[in-house]
């Protein structure tokens, strides 16, 4: 695509056409002291080649999952993605951004829209799931707002270990509603404490939040979560951050909860730096049209055809404004088919074989990091492939030490939980080999890579 610049002939007309004389005019409303009155310090044009080589270079720079050895985790994972995921969303029919508006020319995305939603359900345990959103952070916040919608409460209970940039997320979509907003400290196993969780809960409270697992990686104890949920009258939203968990794990539906939320950037879709992701979003029947977003339903034309329909929208575009549940506007559709040809493809005992080389991968690596001198576990919950370790150097000495060895080994805490300076997280997916964690745990130990 090529940049085309105003004309000077441009810019009088729209000049002349909005009633100012000069672009100065235009802009007179900034106040002068921050705006720049001088041309931009960028360097000389440079030929396609010489640019396309700089940008190379400047790539070249970033320390990535391909560059280092990466034990990086934190609501964004490593994990191997089969080519035929991107051969088949090359196709030219699916690579588009277009949306459903028209289901009688889009049959095949509709269809592919309604096995993402079931292979969803099938994960969650829930009855219905929706037809995705921007990512897990996004899609936790429209389950608080559902679930305010559904019991007209105002208090939401947020666990302290659930993901603090979901924490972030959801006080920014609910910073003007009026809601009171309450964080439930975590125990010492890395949970969200039982005894504070019973005492803040009362008659007034719309939701729970909690992670599964949470950030820490601990795998919290969402049946005990949701029986104190429930004896309020309040809702159980599941955030899951790293669903490859739930290969293994007893579904948060099974375990009482009404609304989970998550990131489905480990099913198929690449890091990216951090994005475009998918939310997923699932919730009970009976609060089926609380939920925002779109729903693809299975029908028969009148001829009994198997046909796919946008069952139910409750976006201002199709309702009244005021009384449409989200102003989620994409529907992520190209993220959501690369999960659905990633679930599809490794099936129930593919998905359960990742999440146990996940498991028992991480659990390997917390044994021999649990093992060396100067450092240690501090939570003693469960967890699954990713855990929080401390360091007796502190977390920001540790990791740059290992950084200069080309090992990415995690991601410090003290930037989200003051008071944690020598704590840091750390995941083990089935990308990594046992040399690979082996070389982590010697450079921890102060050896080279």
């Amino acid at each position: 695509m090529r940049y085309i610049p105003h004309t000077e002939e441009d810019i009088r007309q729209m000049l002349e056409t909005v009633g100012v004389g000069s672009v100065e005019a235009l802009f007179e409303g900034v106040p002068a002291a921050v705006r720049l009155n001088r041309p931009l310090a960028l360097p000389a044009p440079a030929a396609e080649s010489e640019l396309l080589r700089e940008l190379g270079r400047l790539a070249a720079r970033n320390a990535t999952a391909a560059s280092h050895l990466s034990f990086l985790g934190g609501g964004a994972y490593n994990h191997f993605i089969p080519a035929v995921v991107d051969q088949l969303i090359s196709r030219s029919e699916f690579y588009t951004a277009y949306t459903p508006y028209q289901p009688e020319i889009s049959q095949g995305t509709l269809q592919a829209i309604f096995e993402y939603q079931t292979l969803i359900c099938q994960l969650t345990g829930m009855d219905a799931a929706n037809a995705s959103m921007y990512d897990g952070a996004s899609s936790c916040a429209e389950g608080v707002l559902m679930a305010v919608r559904a019991t007209r409460r105002r208090k939401v209970l947020l666990s302290r270990a659930l993901h603090p940039e979901y924490r972030a997320t959801v006080a920014t979509y609910c910073r003007y509603l009026e809601l009171e907003m309450i964080e439930i400290p975590f125990d010492a196993a890395g949970r969200t404490e039982p005894g504070e969780l019973e005492r803040l809960l009362d008659k007034e409270t719309a939701a729970v939040v909690a992670g599964y697992p949470n950030f820490f990686g601990v795998i919290e104890d969402l049946a005990a979560i949701s029986a104190a949920a429930h004896d309020c009258g309040a809702y159980l939203v599941a955030a899951v951050q790293e669903p490859i968990a739930l290969g293994l794990l007893k579904s948060p539906g099974e375990l009482g909860a009404d609304i989970v939320a998550g990131e489905g950037q480990s099913f198929g879709i690449p890091l990216s730096y951090g994005g475009p992701y998918l939310g997923f979003f699932a919730a009970r029947k009976k609060d089926l049209r609380s939920m925002p977003g779109r729903l693809v339903g299975e029908t028969v034309d009148s001829e009994g055809r198997r046909g796919f329909v946008l069952t139910l929208a409750t976006r201002e575009q199709h309702i009244r404004r005021e009384k449409a549940t989200s102003n989620i506007c994409s529907n992520e559709g190209l993220c959501a088919l690369m999960a659905t040809i990633y679930l599809s493809l490794l099936g129930k005992q593919g998905i359960r074989e990742v999440a146990k080389q996940n498991l028992a991968k991480a659990e390997y690596a917390k044994q021999k990091i649990a093992a060396l001198p100067g450092f240690s576990l501090p939570f003693a919950g469960p967890t699954f492939n990713e855990f929080v370790v401390e360091a007796q150097e502190g977390a920001d000495v540790v990791l740059g030490r290992l950084e200069a060895a080309g090992i990415l080994g995690g991601i410090a805490l003290d930037r989200w939980y003051g008071g944690m300076p020598g704590r840091f997280l750390v995941c083990v997916t089935e990308q990594n080999s046992r040399e690979e964690i082996d070389t982590l745990v010697a450079a921890l130990a102060g050896g080279g890579r």
